[in-house]
């Protein structure tokens, strides 16, 4: 469906986009994640037709979209902040897309009726934008990007100004609504729960290249670089060297998984392969701080030779600051990451 071959974006000698290659195949969501600078919505801005390349080429559907215009290109563009048009009702607002189209009125009635249903907002065609929460003006977004049935769905941080327990609920939402619907989706987000929740691929970004691509659960088993492994926000990362089933670290001798390879690298504990017990049993390490994570809590301990480590327990489980404990580290949530100056 989408194709970027070395898709170049320069402003004055930094380079937005660096010769980048993305693909996103027919019905698939892909989620760009990635810090502030990364890229994310200068991709989507190039995709669109907003945003000219210094060199490479955007495809959709196998055609070089060099010449072609931002409105003949057949995608769709919701934005965060909802851009809704304040004096077109929500009726109006929907329908803006088809009736640029020539849509016969009763056609373009229908397919508004259709899409307000489809995003949880019956009968809501005469509303007042003015009227509606933040939730709902997001809805009314999506059924206006959605109306003109584009061939591709570009979001750029479509939750971002939303409470997070509102984020939560409308993820799932959209997850089934594209399921349903069919929509090949490419969203921008910082939110790494948001993107896990969504993508069927995430792409990480970095200084306009591409870090790691994967599924969800691929990226988060193993995450690529020492870079992806922190904007994940895994901090328990050391140097070590490996040889057989162990390594060796400033923590001590901590296992491996099988098949390994041998040599000096990054290594990355997760923080569920921290395991504590009685100060004897482990690596001795004094608690500094604990914090509630919804269902588990997030322990920070100062150990008695190398770097902090953080641990994860059951809320009935988290010692209190200032107790000592034990660590013992499991060789299933350790990841030897690339060490390389570009990996990191």
């Amino acid at each position: 469906m989408l194709r970027l071959e070395a898709a170049t974006v320069r402003f004055g000698a930094r380079a937005a986009l660096d010769a980048l290659d993305l693909e996103v195949a027919a019905h698939e969501i892909v989620c760009v994640l990635g810090p502030s600078g990364s890229g994310k919505s200068t991709l989507l801005r190039a995709v669109a037709g907003l945003q000219r390349l210094d060199a490479g080429r955007v495809l959709l559907d196998g055609a070089d979209q060099r010449t072609v215009p931002a409105h003949k290109r057949g995608v769709g563009l919701m934005f965060q902040d909802h851009q809704l048009f304040p004096q077109r009702d929500v009726g109006g607002n929907v329908a803006f897309g088809p009736r640029m189209h020539k849509v016969a009125r009763g056609p373009r009635d229908r397919r508004v009726a259709e899409l307000l249903d489809l995003v949880g907002l019956p009968g809501a065609a005469r509303r007042a934008v003015a009227t509606l929460s933040g939730g709902e003006q997001q809805r009314v977004a999506l059924a206006r990007a959605l109306a003109p049935e584009p061939r591709l769905l570009m979001l750029d941080e479509p939750l971002g100004q939303l409470d997070r327990s509102l984020r939560e609920r409308l993820v799932v939402e959209l997850r089934q609504l594209f399921g349903r619907l069919g929509t090949t989706v490419l969203a921008v987000t910082h939110d790494q729960g948001e993107a896990f929740a969504l993508a069927d691929r995430v792409v990480v970004m970095r200084d306009g290249r591409i870090a790691q691509s994967g599924t969800p659960l691929e990226v988060w088993l193993r995450p690529a670089s020492e870079f992806v492994a922190r904007f994940l926000g895994f901090d328990n990362i050391t140097a070590a060297t490996v040889d057989g089933g162990t390594a060796t670290t400033t923590w001590g001798e901590l296992p491996v998984p099988d098949g390994t390879p041998r040599g000096p690298g990054l290594l990355l504990v997760r923080p569920t392969g921290v395991r504590l017990g009685p100060p004897d049993s482990g690596l001795a390490c004094e608690v500094l701080a604990r914090t509630f994570r919804g269902g588990h809590v997030a322990v920070t301990l100062r150990p008695e030779r190398g770097p902090a480590l953080e641990a994860e327990c059951g809320l009935r489980d988290a010692p209190a600051p200032g107790d000592r404990v034990g660590a013992v580290f499991a060789a299933e949530d350790i990841v030897v990451l690339d060490g390389t100056a570009a990996g990191r």
